[in-house]
This record gives C-alpha cells, structure tokens and sequence, in this order.
C-alpha cells in the first residue's frame, strides 16, 4: 500500500518546453493527513501565464492553484500551516503579500518569505509553496 497520494503528476518537459528536463513530478502530495504543495506561480494548469510582468496578478493565479490542489488533496487554504514565498525583486513584497493575506484571511500561518535573484522562467515573478494538514474530523474526500 503507498505511504502517500500523488496528485496532478506531470514531467518537466512539458512545463519547461525551452530547457532539456525530462523528471517526473506531481504539483502536490498527501501523507498520512500532511499536504505538501509544489511551489506555485502564476501559471494555471493548462499552460498559460496570468500576469506577465504583474506580480499581484501572478499571485493570485499562483492562490487560485493552491486551493484547486489542496481541495483536490482532501484539504483547504484554512488548513494551510506554513508557507515560503518567493520573489525576485523586493519591491514585489507589497502586492505579492496582500494578495496571499487576502486568500488566507484569519488562517494565520508560518510564512518565510525569500529574495531569490530568479525563478525556473524568467516570467516568473513569484512563487509559493504550502504545507496543509488535513483534520482528523475534515469530512472526507
């Protein structure tokens, strides 16, 4: 029996089309009632960047993605216990942080926040990943 759940698998060359991967991944994993989320950028699942060159935009793309995959996962945002954000230019804190304070309002995680001087496409101008738990008594997916 597996130890835990892959959900939405993929391989890397079809996200990264411009560069020579070839790994398999999935955007996120259940185990046990923990919910480990791939970090998420302001592309949706099909494809397409949302907000090229805006920052908020990005984000709320990269939020709408978190809570498709942790609902999909048997959780949700108002679960999420840590999250690491990326950006890649300071001046971003301000749009990037109050579009995730908007979608996890009253949820009150641990959050680090990086500077990091690039993302896996130059596009990119943030990222998030998340840690959920599911609770014993959440009703069942």
């Amino acid at each position: 029996m597996p130890t835990h759940t892959r959900i939405r698998m993929f391989n890397t060359k079809d996200t990264y089309p411009n560069q020579t991967l070839d790994n398999d991944l999935c955007q996120a994993v259940r185990a046990g009632n923990t919910v480990y989320v791939r970090g998420q950028v302001g592309t949706d699942f099909d494809g397409n960047l949302v907000g090229l060159g805006d920052p908020q935009a990005q984000t709320e793309q990269a939020m709408k993605n978190l809570k498709q995959l942790l609902e999909e996962a048997g959780s949700d945002l108002s679960h999420i216990v840590k999250t690491t954000t990326y950006i890649i230019d300071p001046r971003y804190r301000e749009p990037v942080y109050k579009e995730v304070g908007k979608w996890l309002k009253g949820v009150f995680p641990i959050s680090t926040g990086l500077v990091v001087s690039a993302l896996g496409q130059p596009q990119w101008l943030m990222e998030i990943d998340v840690i959920a738990v599911i609770p014993d008594d959440w009703p069942a997916q």
